[in-house]
């Protein structure tokens, strides 16, 4: 199944508006009901005012009602093995939890599967803040 979130993130990567980076990027993330909600990453002329693909499909996933994140791909067109930057990172483990599969993909599918505990051992947690 996790084929499909690559192929979704894919498809994003293709809609992606980077005309000054020339870097498009595509994320999918898949919720525990089997829903898919992708995103591609905008820039802006004002640097870094732009946002990143996985912030547009966690803008998807949080208008269509959220749910528990089970996976995540993401997939970079001329980069292989692409992850999150840090602030996404961050985006991210704010609706999963550290054992959300994370998928690192290059243009033929997926390279290699970690985990959002493995990419964020210290992130932020909202818990300490309520």
């Amino acid at each position: 199944m996790s084929h499909d979130l690559f192929q979704a993130a894919t498809a994003a990567m293709a809609k992606a508006y980077a005309p000054y980076s020339k870097f498009p990027v595509g994320a999918a993330l898949r919720t525990e009901d089997g829903r898919v909600f992708s995103g591609a990453n905008i820039e802006v002329a004002s640097y870094p005012e732009g946002w990143c693909a996985e912030t547009t499909a966690l803008g998807h996933y949080i208008m269509a009602g959220g749910g528990k994140i089970t996976e995540i791909a993401v997939v970079a067109e001329r980069m292989a093995r692409i992850t999150p930057c840090g602030g996404c990172r961050q985006r991210l483990a704010e609706f999963t939890s550290p054992d959300t599969k994370l998928y690192l993909c290059d243009d033929a599918g997926i390279v290699e599967t970690v985990t959002m505990g493995q990419m964020l051992p210290y992130g932020f947690e909202g818990e300490i803040l309520k």
